[in-house]
C-alpha cells in the first residue's frame, strides 16, 4: 500500500513539473512578445535629429501653438472684418461689429477645438 502511494505521489510529481515548465515556457514566450511590442513602441516615438529629442519636441509643441493661437486670432480678425463692413454698408453703428466679433470668437474656438483634436471634425 505504502508503494501505490509513493507512486500516485511520483505522478503527481511529475505533473506539477511539467505544468512548470509549460507555465515558464508560456512566460517566457509573453516576455519575449512584450520586449517586441515595446521595441517598436519606442521606435516609432523616437523623433528624427541630433538625438536631442526634448528639442525637437519642444519645437513641435511650439509650432502647435503658434498655429492654433493664429487659428482663433484669425477667426476674430474676420468677425471684426465682416461686422464693420455690415455697419459701414447698413449704418448700423456699433451692432454688427459687435455680433460678427462674436461669432468670429466662436468660430475661432471651434476651429482650436478641431484643430486640437479635442472634438472630432471634418477636415
Amino acid at each position: 500500500m505504502a508503494e501505490g502511494t509513493n507512486n500516485s505521489e511520483n505522478g503527481s510529481h511529475d505533473q506539477s513539473s511539467s505544468d512548470e515548465a509549460a507555465l515558464s515556457a508560456r512566460l517566457g514566450s509573453l516576455d519575449h512578445r512584450l520586449s517586441e511590442i515595446q521595441g517598436s513602441r519606442k521606435i516609432r516615438t523616437d523623433q528624427p535629429g541630433d538625438g536631442s529629442g526634448d528639442g525637437a519636441a519642444r519645437a513641435s509643441a511650439m509650432a502647435l501653438g503658434f498655429r492654433l493661437s493664429s487659428e482663433l486670432v484669425a477667426g476674430v480678425v474676420v468677425g471684426a472684418v465682416i461686422g464693420w463692413g455690415f455697419d459701414r454698408l447698413l449704418s448700423t453703428s456699433p451692432f454688427g461689429l459687435i455680433v460678427f466679433v462674436l461669432l468670429g470668437f466662436v468660430a475661432g474656438v471651434v476651429n482650436v477645438v478641431r484643430s486640437a483634436g479635442v472634438a472630432p471634425g471634418k477636415r
